[in-house]
C-alpha cells in the first residue's frame, strides 16, 4: 500500500539537491511559495547522502531513507558532465549512474515511496532520427557515440519505471528537460554545460583582454530552459502529472537556436567586445537534438517560459556576484 493518504501532507526528498535543478527547486520551494503547508522538503547534496561517489553502498541510501522517510521523491544526483569528459570516460558514467539510480528507485520502492520524479536528459534521445522527437521515440535507436554510457543509464530508469509499475504498481515517473541552464550550474571550462562554461570562458576573455575561444563551429542547435522553468514544472508533475511515461520539459520547436547566437547573448550580458573564435577542430557533438514539447502544452497551454536573453543576463549576473562560491 502507499505510505500515505491524500490528507497527509507529502515529504519529499530531492537527491542532488545541491546541483543545478536541486538549487532552482529549492529557490522555488522556499522563495515562490511553492511549499505547501505542513509539508517537509529536504534537498540532499552529495556530501551528505553520497549518492554519487559512494553510489555502489546501497546500504547509505537505505540510511538517508530510513532518517527523512520520504513519502516523495524527486531524483536529480547523477554522475554527469560535459561533452569531452563524457568522451573520455563513458563506462564511469554508465556504471555510476545505473547504481545512483538502482539504489535510489529499490529504496523507493522498498520504502513505499508515493511518487518518483526521475530527471533524464535529451541526450538520451536517438542520434539518428526523425524530428522533432517526442517521447515515445526515446528507445528508437542507440544514442550519440559521445556519451552512450550517461545515456543508457538515464534510459534504463525510464524501463525500471513501467517495471516497478507493472509489478508494484508504483506511480514512478521521469521528465526530460533540454539544455538546462541557471545559477549554481558547473561553470568549469572542461566539465561545465556549454552555456555554463562559455560564460566562465567570457567573463576570463574580458578580464584578460584575450580572445573567446568557443569550442566547435557554433552551429549545433539547441533549445535551452531556464533552471527556474524546470523547477516550477518538477513541482507541477509532482502533484499533477500522474503517467509513468515520461514527459519533455522543453521551449517549443521554434526557440531552437544555434549555440553561436547564445555565445552573442552571453557576450552581451557580460558586456565582451573582444574577438570570438570558433575553434573548428573540436567536436561540435549532436548538430540538434530538436524535442516536441506539445504533451507538456496539452497539460499546460499557459506555462510562459523565461526568454533566453533574460535568462542568461540573469545567470551572468549571478555567476558575476558569486564567483567565489560558483563551481568553476
Amino acid at each position: 500500500m502507499d505510505s500515505q493518504t491524500k490528507a497527509e501532507p507529502m515529504r519529499v526528498l530531492v537527491t542532488g539537491g545541491s546541483g543545478l535543478v536541486g538549487k532552482a527547486i529549492e529557490h522555488v520551494v522556499k522563495q515562490e511559495g511553492g511549499c505547501l503547508k505542513g509539508e517537509q522538503w529536504t534537498f540532499l547534496s552529495s556530501k551528505e547522502a553520497n549518492l554519487v561517489c559512494s553510489a555502489r553502498d546501497l546500504q547509505q541510501t537505505r540510511a538517508v531513507f530510513e532518517k527523512y522517510r520520504p513519502t516523495h521523491v524527486i531524483h536529480l544526483a547523477a554522475k554527469v558532465g560535459g561533452l569531452y569528459l563524457h568522451m573520455k570516460e563513458n563506462l564511469h558514467f554508465l556504471r555510476d549512474n545505473l547504481r545512483i539510480n538502482d539504489n535510489v528507485l529499490q529504496t523507493s520502492h522498498e520504502r513505499g515511496v508515493t511518487k518518483v520524479v526521475s530527471c533524464l536528459s535529451s541526450c538520451i534521445f536517438p542520434d539518428k532520427t526523425t524530428y522533432p522527437i517526442d517521447e515515445s521515440m526515446i528507445h528508437n535507436g542507440p544514442p550519440h557515440d559521445s556519451n552512450f554510457g550517461y545515456s543508457h543509464a538515464k534510459r534504463m530508469i525510464d524501463i525500471q519505471n513501467r517495471g516497478y509499475f507493472a509489478q508494484h504498481g508504483r506511480r514512478y515517473t521521469a521528465v526530460i528537460p533540454t539544455n538546462v541552464y541557471g545559477p549554481y550550474d558547473n561553470f568549469n571550462f572542461e566539465n561545465g554545460h556549454v552555456l555554463s562554461a562559455l560564460m566562465h570562458k567570457t567573463y576570463a576573455a574580458k578580464k584578460e583582454g584575450t580572445p573567446l575561444q568557443v569550442w566547435g563551429s557554433g552551429t549545433p542547435r539547441r533549445q535551452f530552459i531556464y533552471s527556474l522553468d524546470v523547477a516550477r514544472l518538477f513541482l507541477w508533475v509532482l502533484r499533477e502529472y500522474d503517467e509513468i511515461d515520461p514527459l519533455i520539459l522543453s521551449v517549443g520547436e521554434e526557440e531552437e537556436l544555434p549555440i553561436k547566437d547564445a555565445v552573442q547573448m552571453i557576450a552581451d550580458a557580460l558586456d565582451f567586445k573582444g574577438q570570438i573564435v570558433f575553434d573548428t577542430s573540436k567536436s561540435d557533438g549532436q548538430m540538434k537534438k530538436t524535442a516536441s514539447n506539445a504533451k507538456l502544452r496539452r497539460y499546460l497551454p499557459d506555462f510562459t517560459f523565461t526568454p533566453l536573453s533574460e535568462g542568461i543576463k540573469k545567470t551572468c549576473d549571478w555567476f558575476v556576484n558569486n564567483y567565489d562560491i560558483a563551481r568553476t
